[in-house]
């Protein structure tokens, strides 16, 4: 019988819109690409149909992952790259972006200490890596705290 050592990594699920995914600070992860490839599909428990030996859902929209980190850029407060675990594939696709779990990254960076809370509402500048471009979030911090509660509603969410 062969011993398996484990490493502890810290990840917060969050949903964003229609999907749910792993957010990890990139600092956290392996450097090296396919290293970090390989801890994303052994912690989401690909390739496999139901995921069984990880924390995927079985399905694309749960197959999900946030790699958030500061910014390397003057504009953006963090940088945000998307990782889409494949569920029976041993493989981790960089090649587009995610909306849903974008709005997971405001929230993140916050908790997380990489952007400072104002009171009422916070504004956090994403560089989002896969596409190059900027999105500006605004996340409802009362308090100097994120409220994940609200009734703001987004048809078919």
């Amino acid at each position: 019988m062969s011993s398996r050592t484990q490493t502890r990594i810290p990840c917060m699920m969050i949903r964003g819109g229609t999907s749910k995914g792993a957010f990890f600070m990139a600092s956290d992860l392996p450097a090296e690409p396919a290293e970090r490839d390989r801890v994303l599909l052994a912690v989401m428990g690909s390739p496999d149909p139901r995921q069984i030996d990880g924390i995927g859902g079985a399905d694309p929209l749960t197959s999900k992952v946030a790699i958030v980190s500061p910014s390397s850029r003057e504009d953006a407060d963090v940088d945000y790259l998307f990782a889409q675990v494949v569920v029976n594939e041993a493989r981790v696709d960089f090649g587009q972006n995610c909306g849903n779990i974008l709005a997971g990254v405001g929230p993140y960076a916050i908790e997380r200490g990489l952007v400072n809370a104002e009171d009422g509402s916070t504004r956090v500048a994403i560089h989002m890596v896969n596409t190059g471009q900027i999105a500006v979030a605004t996340v409802s911090t009362p308090g100097f705290r994120v409220t994940y509660e609200g009734d703001a509603r987004i048809d078919g969410v």
